[in-house]
């Protein structure tokens, strides 16, 4: 069987809905652009990405002996309109992926099974890569022919929308790459106009500082209060730039139903009582742990000041005083917008 084509046909039956392939080199404009966001401070606080940017700009000192990258894409679809959890005030708005199993389990397993297709087929050396390493996936999928960086930044294509996980596997078989694909936005701009927060300062460009996914999930201690409002019942990241997307009408069903899991909108009165072991409970098996209890209260604390629900005042009054200073913050301002 021709490798590719036994390759894309273990790539399907893994779950995955879309394979390309680059080389190592393919994104050469990648390290400036990123010290470019690096140097503009958009990255707020996520420090990572300035401190191994000579391995995120460039995949192929990442792993030298490598000679291809095949990039794949999962699907998690919503089965639902993100965009109809906003408007349910009581309750706590969380990211379409995060309201199932941690993406990193799923997709790294079925990586690990193409990977061991290629490795028997091919006599191969390979290695696996989910969002947990410094290799940009957004610019190698864009170069391996998967789709494009629309201008809210996230990958989307003309065949499954912007619903999707990436995965990548590093390997030592050379095998033909893919053309690249072209930007298709047009003159299109709903997820720049839809952003509740202004976090795109121009198309293409993200300041992560403004961005509620950022907000909600990779920032420690208060938020700034010119954007608690903003924030809505978002508790846990924000799909509106992704909702909105015209693509989507050709997204496919998501490739595992494990993704539409038990978090979707949970009651804000449930989560602002949680401690540490009732958080760790409740979401394990959940990238959502990742936050741990006290940020997560946080933001359950500005979506209650969000809600205008007069009922969840003395939830938010009894944190005033949590031993976490951003938590007894948050409470605070809650408190004063009810």
């Amino acid at each position: 069987m021709n490798l590719r084509a036994g390759l894309e046909t273990e790539a399907r039956a893994a779950g995955f809905v879309s394979l390309g392939v680059c080389r190592p080199d393919a994104i050469p404009d990648a390290p400036a652009r990123l010290a470019a966001f690096v140097d503009a401070g958009f990255h707020g606080q996520m420090g990572w990405m300035a401190e191994r940017m000579s391995w995120r700009g460039d995949p192929a000192s990442l792993w030298p002996e490598a000679r291809s990258v095949i990039v794949l894409a999962h699907s998690y679809a919503p089965d639902h309109d993100p965009l109809g959890d906003l408007d349910r005030p009581e309750h706590g708005a969380i990211s379409v992926y995060a309201q199932g199993r941690d993406y990193h389990d799923v997709v790294k397993k079925a990586l690990k099974r193409v990977a061991r297709w290629l490795v028997a087929e091919a006599c191969c050396e390979v290695k696996v890569f989910v969002d947990t390493a410094p290799v940009m996936e957004k610019p190698l999928a864009q170069a391996a022919g998967l789709g494009w960086q629309g201008k809210h930044t996230n990958l989307l294509s003309r065949d499954f929308g912007n619903w999707v996980f990436l995965g990548a596997i590093f390997t030592t078989e050379a095998l033909k790459p893919d053309e690249p694909e072209g930007e298709h936005c047009g003159s299109c701009r709903r997820c720049l106009d839809v952003c509740p927060t202004d976090a795109f300062p121009a198309p293409f460009q993200l300041d992560a500082r403004r961005c509620i996914s950022y907000l909600t999930i990779e920032h420690r201690g208060p938020v700034g209060e010119d954007l608690r409002p903003a924030l809505g019942n978002r508790i846990y990241g924000c799909d509106d730039c992704l909702a909105v997307c015209p693509w989507n009408k050709f997204a496919v069903a998501a490739s595992d139903l494990r993704y539409h899991g038990p978090h979707r909108a949970p009651p804000l009165a449930d989560l602002a009582v949680l401690d540490d072991a009732g958080f760790r409970e409740r979401f394990s098996g959940s990238p959502i742990k990742r936050v741990g209890r006290d940020r997560m209260v946080r933001n359950v604390c500005y979506a209650i000041g969000n809600s205008r629900q007069e009922r969840l005042k003395p939830l938010v009054q009894g944190l005033c005083e949590d031993t976490d200073a951003a938590v007894a913050d948050a409470a605070r301002w809650a408190v004063g917008r009810l």
